[in-house]
């Protein structure tokens, strides 16, 4: 029992006895209700929380949210004890980065932040974040927009937004004879984004992240490769924070992983993307499209996106990388074959924002359609995962070999 004291342990004859103390554990505050009052032309929105808090709250446009930052806290309120409004019509709990929570407020009509404060426990009520939201133009909200509300006494950093390097050639001879090629590892989705349901009930979060996993278990046994994930729990990655990981580490190779869900429950199959603007398909452009939207869930603000990077500058660089993913999807295609069942348009392009590093080597492995029981079964099974990166490794083998080559 170690908080007072576990044991003592007799370690020598002079006397030498060891305490074990306890380490102080700091619980994360609790989020145990929220209320909403509508009045005539304002809104109150009340987070009922254990204790106080720092914060920060801001607005984001097309479409209408209301985003409050928040440090990790455990929500322990059920679905049908979340009240709506008028104007708040839905919002949810994201953990958006380590250690930080955020709450998004989805809204029917433009409306500025009127005021946002921290009560102490008065009466029968214990600590509160009390956000007040007032009418407001289109015209007013676009003038307003953006601009944080803080408590006093915050003392958070300023998430930056992912922008992406200066090009750099896709292969890098000086790393590779002092490094193990680096392979970024994308599982998609995560947190408040689960990506699609397969009709048994599994979520393409799980699926993604326990196959990216065994991936990086394999990666790392063949003793060849160094591997880092963009995510390696049930947490929401922006996706141009998932490129800014991958560039931070100066990855060699960067591979999405994926199980989309289609109407057609009989259709399945795997497929690998490559980065393109005008999609190979109708199906992948849809696809993309739908995935390029993760972000908007978690309230992060897609405007000024274009600022980020010289376009020129991107797309000379570009085009030398998507030669390389060209034939990195290539030698996936070939092994993942006899794996698993392939679609027959089994290489397609689309414009994913998660393959848009402009010097890393990129692809996007759909692994299957969770619509389809068929490939739901074999997707949840540890087994097929197994022969998945398996499959993966040798097209990865294939490739940095092929690399090496024509690097010499």
């Amino acid at each position: 029992m170690c908080g007072i004291m576990r044991r003592f342990a007799n370690l020598a004859a002079g006397g030498l006895w060891l305490l074990c103390l306890a380490t102080p554990v700091v619980a994360a505050p609790v989020v145990d209700a929220v209320r909403i009052g509508d009045y005539q032309t304002r809104s109150r929105f009340v987070v009922d929380l254990n204790g106080p808090v720092s914060f920060k709250v801001f607005t984001l446009a097309d479409p209408y949210r209301v985003v409050i930052d928040l440090p990790e806290v455990v929500w322990r309120i059920k679905p049908k004890d979340m009240p709506r409004g008028k104007r708040i019509t839905g919002y949810r709990l994201v953990l958006y980065q380590p250690g930080k929570s955020r709450i998004v407020m989805d809204v029917a009509k433009p409306i500025k932040i009127e005021k946002a404060f921290l009560l102490g426990p008065s009466g029968a009520y214990g600590h509160r974040l009390v956000i007040d939201l007032a009418d407001i133009t289109p015209e007013a909200f676009l003038r307003t927009n953006r601009r944080p509300v803080a408590a006093p006494a915050q003392s958070s950093r300023r998430n930056k937004s992912a922008s992406v390097r200066p090009p750099q050639p896709p292969w890098k001879a000086k790393k590779l004879r002092n490094l193990k090629p680096l392979i970024a590892i994308d599982p998609g989705h995560g947190g408040v984004d689960p990506g699609a349901r397969g009709v048994r009930g599994s979520w393409e979060k799980t699926i993604t992240l326990s196959q990216a996993r065994e991936l990086r278990r394999q990666l790392i046994a063949s003793g060849r490769y160094r591997v880092i994930l963009t995510r390696g729990r049930d947490i929401f990655v922006r996706l141009r924070e998932r490129i800014a990981i991958a560039q931070r580490a100066e990855a060699d190779v960067f591979i999405s992983l994926h199980a989309d869900s289609i109407a057609n429950r009989k259709l399945r199959g795997g497929s690998v993307y490559t980065l393109s603007e005008k999609a190979s398909d109708k199906e992948a452009e849809a696809l993309a499209s739908k995935e390029n939207k993760a972000d908007i869930i978690a309230g992060v603000d897609l405007s000024d996106q274009s600022k980020t990077v010289t376009r020129i500058l991107i797309d000379l660089s570009q085009r030398m990388t998507k030669n390389a993913s060209v034939t990195l999807a290539k030698s996936l295609i070939d092994n993942l074959g006899s794996t698993t069942k392939m679609l027959r348009r089994t290489h397609r392009f689309a414009g994913f924002a998660v393959l848009k590093a402009p010097e890393i080597p990129s692809v996007l492995i759909e692994m299957g359609y969770l619509s389809n029981p068929t490939d739901e079964k074999l997707l949840r099974s540890k087994a097929h995962q197994k022969r998945i990166a398996k499959a993966i490794l040798v097209g990865i083998n294939a490739y940095i070999k092929q690399r090496l080559a024509f690097n010499r």
